[in-house]
């Protein structure tokens, strides 16, 4: 299985981060690179040398590749490809026209951006969750008149360390979730150097996030009804995101409380236990323990654990007793790889493993 694979806003952080990922991936070759206006026509290494912001270096086969300008050129980029990544910075009604730009002309989309998330059928994938929401794409294939194009997205990457905690414990009756996210400066495309004011701070606000949190999670798990996703209306969910100085990684401290309280040894056996999809048909990005506890009170911690599996597993810890709420624990996962490209690479495997890119 071999598929042709381009990136759309290639030069940014999650755009750097899907090229070092595809750099040796089994499945996927990148062949084409697209970005702003402003980088078109320029070499990767030119565009994207000074700004390169990842801790490995740049792979040798994308510094001279020439990028394409993603607006102007979709007929050239798409000719090329068998189904594009996208990451670009834009307005949220440019990206949503631009995605589907794309899929018209029968290219698939992989998004890692927000603007098609409240899509009515739009699939938003986390691969071991909701995989079945798949499915969709025959509608949105009618509704956009395509055979082969459709647009997918990643959730967002905020509520990615805590839903898949929360997802096996469902059984009980999740009936409220409290978190707060503990949020990494390369979720706003960052780096220390280039962000000084981070050093030695906190900020409280993240715009638009806290409404993502709270939202995203009901659509992942809603379910398909004549043609649309339809989201879940429970649990009722509120979230505040907050702005550290961590380079990677976001953490989460999360208050559930169930229907049919569950004990703390069917919790842990819940999350040992749990598996999906990626994990049964043994895709290459996947995790193979997608959910693992540490007994230590000090973990999971960024520095230590966000790289754990790849930085595809969710690390909790801190599984305890709560007096407003049943039961407390903390979470951690890589925002720009499980939480960003990583994850929008393993839905793109999981689309291909069942045949939407054929």
């Amino acid at each position: 299985m071999e598929f042709k694979v381009g990136i759309v806003g290639a030069t940014g952080m999650v755009g750097q981060r899907f090229v070092t990922l595809l750099e040796n991936h089994p499945w996927f070759k990148i062949t084409a690179l697209a970005a702003s206006a402003n980088s078109a026509g320029k070499t990767y290494l030119e565009a994207a040398g000074n700004r390169w912001a990842m801790t490995t270096p740049m792979p040798e086969s994308v510094k001279d590749m020439v990028i394409y300008d993603a607006t102007k050129d979709i007929d050239t980029i798409t000719s090329m490809v068998d189904f594009v990544f996208c990451a670009v910075d834009m307005k949220k009604d440019e990206i949503r026209a631009l995605e589907e730009e794309y899929a018209k002309r029968e290219c698939p989309v992989m998004s890692n951006n927000s603007a098609h998330r409240g899509t009515e059928d739009v699939p938003m994938i986390v691969p071991e969750i909701n995989a079945h929401h798949a499915e969709i794409i025959e509608a949105q294939r009618k509704r956009l008149g395509t055979k082969r194009g459709f647009v997918a997205v990643k959730s967002n990457c905020s509520l990615q360390s805590y839903v898949p905690a929360l997802h096996p414990l469902m059984k009980y009756g999740v009936t409220k979730v409290l978190a707060t996210t503990y949020q990494a400066i390369s979720g706003a495309g960052k780096t220390f150097e280039r962000w000084p004011e981070m050093v030695d701070n906190v900020i409280p606000f993240i715009g638009g996030e806290e409404e993502k949190s709270e939202k995203e999670p009901l659509k992942i798990w809603g379910e398909i009804k004549d043609g649309k996703i339809v989201p879940a209306t429970t649990p009722s969910i509120t979230t505040q995101c907050i702005r550290v100085p961590v380079s990677d990684g976001h953490t989460a401290a999360v208050f559930v409380s169930f229907d049919k309280k569950p004990t703390k040894e069917e919790i842990l056996q819940c999350w040992k236990e749990f598996k999906g999809e990626p994990q049964e048909l043994q895709l290459p990005s996947a995790p193979k323990q997608f959910l693992h506890y540490f007994e230590e009170d000090n973990r999971p911690q960024a520095k230590l654990d966000r790289n754990l599996e790849g930085g595809m597993a969710v690390s909790i810890g801190r599984l305890r007793p709560d007096t407003q709420y049943d039961y407390k624990f903390v979470c951690l996962s890589h925002n720009t790889l499980r939480g960003a490209a990583g994850g929008a690479v393993l839905m793109a495997e999981l689309l291909a493993a069942k045949g939407y890119f054929d």
